[in-house]
């Protein structure tokens, strides 16, 4: 056999020309990585944000790199939005076949000090959301071949971080999620799958401390540094991709080896 066909049979298949995603959150950070990461591989990418400016400029610039790209202006925290956003991506190319919930949202507050407004916010953008949008994308994802993939993450599922109970309650809930919803999917052809970053270096990085904490914390990981988005964005492409079709269900942890330790030492 050719090494052509040995590709055919074995390789990674992860072309997305004339394919349509939208990616929540995709202004910035990790959301902006996945983006570029899929025009990178052909898609068309609808990228909805709450940050209109930063949204389009976003755009623009995958624009600018031969993409095909649109902004779409949302607050993750309104149900009415995010039923509206999958018909309104399927604008760039009469079709939607990748749903990709990113944005997050996890100030940081004690669990004394956590407020309603807070811990609804939190729970509406990070995992609500996730409901409403697969209830509007599922009609437009095609049978079989559609992939609903989540942004979750270590925080809730399998760590916790001081201050952010909230947000660890919502990312487990997002696991319960894909779980769940991929079972219901299934028979549908569609895929349900996350990925759990670790410390990830985004300008929301800022939420949990200053330069000099972010750089220590770089030091503890196993693999000697912080996460990029772009190491989100990879597992990202391959969950989405035809390579990853018989995938269900499972969450991917990228956080290079952070939960594998059994203690911390100083």
């Amino acid at each position: 056999m050719s090494r052509a066909g040995l590709l055919r049979d074995c390789g990674l298949r992860a072309d997305f020309s004339g394919r349509t995603v939208l990616v929540t959150g995709g202004a910035q950070g990790i959301g902006l990585g996945i983006c570029r990461a899929f025009a990178a591989h052909g898609a068309q990418v609808a990228i909805a944000d709450l940050q209109a400016d930063k949204a389009e400029a976003a755009a623009e610039a995958l624009r600018a790199a031969g993409a095909r790209a649109l902004a779409l202006p949302a607050d993750l925290a309104s149900r009415e939005q995010c039923l509206a956003l999958p018909a309104q991506a399927a604008q760039l190319g009469g079709r939607l076949d990748i749903l990709v919930h990113n944005a997050g949202y996890f100030p940081l507050r004690p669990l004394e000090e956590l407020d309603e407004a807070t811990l609804r916010r939190t729970l509406d953008v990070n995992l609500a959301a996730l409901f409403w949008l697969t209830q509007a994308a599922r009609p437009l994802l095609p049978r079989p071949g559609g992939r609903i993939l989540a942004t979750s993450s270590v925080t809730g599922p399998r760590v916790a971080y001081p201050g952010l109970s909230h947000y660890a309650a919502s990312k487990a809930g997002v696991n319960g999620f894909i779980r769940a919803a991929a079972l219901e999917l299934a028979s549908q052809g569609i895929t349900v799958n996350g990925v759990e970053p670790g410390m990830i270096r985004t300008p929301a990085m800022g939420n949990l401390g200053d330069e000099a904490l972010n750089a220590a914390i770089g030091r503890a990981v196993p693999l000697g540094r912080l996460g990029e988005p772009a190491d989100i964005a990879s597992a990202m492409v391959f969950l989405a991709s035809d390579s990853a079709g018989y995938i269900t269900g499972q969450t991917l942890i990228v956080d290079g080896g952070a939960t594998l330790p059994e203690t911390t030492l100083d």
